[in-house]
């Protein structure tokens, strides 16, 4: 099983641990590039494809994703997959 998929795996169990470094090798290897909006954009990041985006905040002071950012990618990974959001 590729890295790519086990990240997918483990991010479709809704954990509560998901880190952002776990999020940035998964988006990358989904071919999604991160976006910061220079000095102002604070923790504002976007991951975008050409087609889909993802915008969120980094987590702080923790590395972990909140919930509804987890909800939020799985949403991304059934729209990539043609599912539709849950």
């Amino acid at each position: 099983m590729s890295q790519k998929e086990k990240l997918i795996k483990r991010v479709r169990s809704n954990p509560k641990d998901f880190t952002f470094r776990e999020l940035e090798v998964l988006m990358r290897e989904l071919g999604f590039q991160r976006t910061d909006s220079g000095k102002t954009s604070g923790s504002a990041v976007k991951f975008s494809n050409g087609e889909k985006a993802l915008f969120l905040h980094r987590p702080h002071p923790r590395n972990v994703l909140k919930p509804y950012q987890v909800k939020d990618l799985i949403n991304l990974l059934n729209e990539l997959e043609g599912k539709g959001k849950q």
